[in-house]
């Protein structure tokens, strides 16, 4: 349950996909400087060796950082992903989809489950079968409005607002009532990442935490 903690503390999970392993650490290390303490790798479903490699970014940041961070491994799709993804060092699993199977064995395998949803049906479904947290998806689609709206009958079930969310727009989903939210490429954009632009995720990363430590009172 740390996990759930942590992301409404820090509220950011930054994404990271198509990253080049030789990058990851150094990445990493720079957004954990700034404030960023949430981090998911995305399984590359492309091919069984893009899914090896990502469960090998997994193992390699788990090793390297131990509990300075939190750790959780994303686009997680079967019952073997998830425990392929907590041998690497997962400590939670994150979906674009609600998929029953994949929630019950996180819970048994004792990670934090965050399933994909969109529809009030999906959520509430996701949630009923165990999950901790949902994650909203594509939430920039929908937009806050949408989130607000579901505030009422499904208030009581924690979101995660992924897709479509930016430094621009953050504060306002965070405001309509989400947990937290995911950050892909606006923040650890593979090509800022595999080119070395470490100045430019520096502030990237100071820019969302700017906006986080509103809510931290910082």
């Amino acid at each position: 349950m740390k996990v759930l903690d942590a992301i409404k503390e820090y509220k950011v999970v930054c994404i990271i996909r198509k990253v080049r392993t030789e990058q990851i650490l150094q990445a990493t290390e720079i957004m954990l400087q700034e404030g960023i303490r949430l981090f998911e790798v995305t399984l590359d479903q492309s091919s069984e060796e893009g899914i090896k490699e990502s469960l090998r970014q997994i193992g390699l940041l788990k090793k390297t950082f131990e509990d300075r961070i939190y750790l959780g491994a994303g686009t997680v799709m079967t019952e073997e992903q998830v425990n392929r993804a907590k041998g690497a060092g997962a400590a939670y699993i994150i979906s674009p989809n609600t998929d029953e199977a994949v929630i019950r064995q996180t819970v048994k395998q004792g990670l934090v489950s965050i399933p994909g949803a969109m529809t009030p049906t999906e959520i509430a479904f996701a949630y009923r079968c165990g999950a901790h947290m949902v994650k909203l998806f594509p939430a920039g689609t929908l937009g806050p409005r949408y989130i607000k709206d579901l505030q009422g009958p499904l208030g009581y079930i924690p979101l995660i607002a992924v897709g479509g969310v930016d430094v621009k727009n953050m504060k306002d989903f965070l405001d309509a009532g989400v947990q937290g939210v995911g950050i892909g490429s606006s923040l650890a954009g593979s090509s800022v990442i595999n080119d070395g632009k470490w100045d430019v995720l520096r502030e990237r990363a100071k820019a969302y935490v700017k906006i986080v430590n509103q809510y931290r009172g910082l």
